[in-house]
């Protein structure tokens, strides 16, 4: 459980912005059906 304090605000703050950046890399890189409107991994879409 002492790892858990050794997390710095830093590490969170670049993981959320890896996370952010890989969702649009794949949105813009991946077909419509995959990562799209209607897409099974992302899907774009008004809910």
């Amino acid at each position: 459980m002492a790892w858990i304090v050794t997390v710095t605000f830093d590490q969170i703050a670049l993981s959320l912005l890896t996370v952010g950046l890989l969702r649009a890399g794949l949105v813009a890189l991946l077909p419509d059906e995959v990562a799209g409107p209607g897409g099974w991994l992302v899907d774009t879409g008004q809910d």
